[in-house]
């Protein structure tokens, strides 16, 4: 659910490496779906962080590093969603299989958190009958295995007590009352597909990251000539691969004749997928009288001839990421073309021939940028989705002033991971371990804080094309009774010429006696035209379901506010921080 290790294949997946961040999102995400009458499900539970291996990696990790890392995120989107479905996953924690972890599924999710719902199993993560349905699984996935026949004798014959099978069936249909699945059987209705084109859109426009601009975004529409290279752009944006794979309204664009691209084992059941939604159009439309030539990026002597002819180069490169396989490294050279591309090689070629190169990048998690001083500007696209080319346009051109955050660090090199070589498996079916003790519970920019690593772009980062100006900060802090808290104000004023939106971020550091790198607790995202000045307030409560104020204290199994000084922080990225001041518990 959060992303710990920034090459694994599903975290386009996830909603951020910060268990506050992570939480939050997913639990209006999963309110949302809830809302629809649909039974909604949050997974997979628990630490479930790479592909390789994902059905034997052994994950090796303290409670309270698991408490404010992962489960903590699941215990915000859990508590604050009401999801009545939970679904555990394929790996093993502490040499016991996710789908049979008692501490997890009973003591943690059920006890600790009073979770009402049901735990369903990934597909085929259940091992066994007895220890699977005394350890807290409620529901094996896709097919009745260990919970048929095998299921029905131990009950019989006294293994399974009857109350645990009653208590599954129980759990299961309150699931489906509560999410009014009972009393609104069709509630289902017709797919506005416009009207979800549209949202597709806006979700890009609001969640690409701008991570440089040198004076050249956005763009003049009196250009005379722009160059578009690379990624097909020509026809369409990059998704995700795996179960997590979307289809676009009216197909996908395929490649190869009338077939996918050429893919390698593993996964050799999911495909690349290109939504047919083309920036090369999108621009096109944008600028009717300038000349748009594309160039498939192939043949780089190509590409460089185009570029050094146009005014302008914009370079799109891509890497897939899909469920059932790992990324090899943070480069742009892994992606699977026929023949292979090195795409790094590309953008430096192209950017030397043309001063003026934006590269639009299309991609699941961090990435290293080698070039990211040759060119101009970098626009962080993620998979843009349905109307990606159209808001992809908006955005270079100004149409839309980008305000996105990085949810994830972008390291300066893959050395600078907890752990720069993926675990891997011996074979495929012996457990082997992964140590998640080296970061613990100072997961993503924690650990680059921790350890005084510079990223290449820090957690929270993203540039816009106007100004603010953040003056006032004010701290108000209540140190003891059941209001245990904080609030930070400000005021937020919009200098420049455009209007735009920044996201204020409150960091709070906890006192040294806990170890901990500061966290992020609070945010708030504010809209303002040209010279429009705002008060912007984060409230930060102890009792909160993030535990804002607390460090998970393992011998009395509960969250703790430790005594000491407390240290507030208020800016637009993790460093990018100014202290608004400190208090005391006592």
């Amino acid at each position: 659910m959060t992303g710990r290790e920034p090459r694994d294949g599903r975290t386009f997946e996830t909603k951020g490496e910060d268990p506050i961040l992570a939480g939050r999102i997913n639990a209006a995400h999963i309110q949302a779906i809830r809302d629809q009458y649909v039974l909604a499900g949050i997974k997979h539970f628990a630490l479930n962080d790479q592909e390789t291996g994902r059905f034997t990696v052994n994950v090796q990790i303290d409670d309270r590093s698991a408490r404010e890392s992962d489960l903590l995120a699941f215990e915000i989107g859990v508590k604050d969603s009401g999801v009545q479905s939970v679904m555990c996953s394929y790996n093993l924690i502490n040499d016991l299989w996710g789908c049979e972890n008692s501490y997890l599924l009973n003591t943690v999710l059920k006890g600790d958190w009073a979770f009402p719902g049901f735990v369903m199993s990934d597909w085929d993560a259940t091992h066994s009958t007895l220890d699977t349905a005394l350890n807290g699984l409620d529901q094996e996935q896709p097919e009745n295995i260990y919970f048929d026949a095998n299921l029905k004798s131990a009950v019989q014959g006294g293994l399974v007590p009857q109350s645990r099978l009653d208590n599954m069936v129980h759990r299961i249909l309150r699931a489906m009352i509560t999410d009014g699945l009972m009393d609104h059987p069709t509630a289902i209705q017709p797919i506005d597909t416009n009207g979800d084109a549209a949202i597709a859109q806006e979700i890009e426009e609001q969640g690409a990251v701008l991570l440089k601009n040198s004076d050249v975004l956005p763009l003049n529409t009196n250009l005379a000539s722009i160059a578009v290279i690379g990624s097909h752009a020509d026809v369409g944006v990059l998704s995700g691969g795996g179960s997590a794979q979307v289809q676009s309204v009216g197909g996908q664009v395929m490649f190869g004749g009338n077939s996918y691209e050429a893919m390698p084992c593993p996964p050799c059941w999911s495909h690349v997928v290109w939504d047919a939604s083309s920036p090369l159009i999108a621009i096109q439309t944008k600028v009717p009288g300038t000349t748009v030539q594309y160039d498939d990026g192939t043949d780089v002597s190509s590409a460089v001839a185009l570029a050094a002819s146009s005014n302008v180069a914009i370079v799109f490169v891509s890497q897939w990421e899909s469920e059932g396989m790992d990324v090899p490294s943070l480069n742009f050279t892994d992606v699977i073309h026929t023949p292979p591309i090195d795409q790094d090689a590309l953008v430096s070629a192209v950017a030397a021939a043309n001063p003026n190169t934006i590269a639009v990048i299309e991609n699941g998690g961090p990435k290293t940028l080698p070039w990211l001083n040759d060119v101009k500007a970098v626009l962080e696209a993620w998979y843009p989705g349905q109307n990606g080319g159209p808001a992809i346009a908006n955005l270079l051109f100004g149409d839309v002033n980008p305000s996105g955050k990085l949810p994830m660090t972008f390291p300066a090199s893959v050395n600078d991971l907890p752990r720069p070589i993926i675990a891997i498996p011996p074979d495929n079916v012996t457990p082997f371990p992964v140590d998640y003790t080296l970061d613990g519970f100072n997961v993503g920019y924690k650990w680059y804080d921790s350890h005084g690593i510079t990223p290449l772009f820090p957690f929270g980062f993203g540039l816009s094309y106007t100004t603010f100006s953040v003056t006032n900060p004010q701290l108000n802090a209540t140190t003891s009774g059941s209001s245990v808290g904080f609030q930070v104000t400000f005021d937020i004023q919009n200098i420049g010429a455009r209007a735009g939106a920044e996201v204020e971020q409150v960091y709070l550091q906890l006192p040294d006696s806990t170890g901990e790198a500061k966290r992020l607790v609070g945010w708030q995202k504010i809209l303002l035209t040209p010279g429009q000045l705002q008060s912007g307030s984060i409230q930060v409560t102890a009792s909160d379901s993030s535990h804002p104020l607390s460090y998970w204290d393992t011998p009395s199994h509960s969250w703790v506010i430790a005594s000491g000084t407390y240290t507030v922080y208020l800016g637009n990225s993790s460093r990018n921080i100014s202290a608004v001041g400190t208090f005391q518990i006592p």
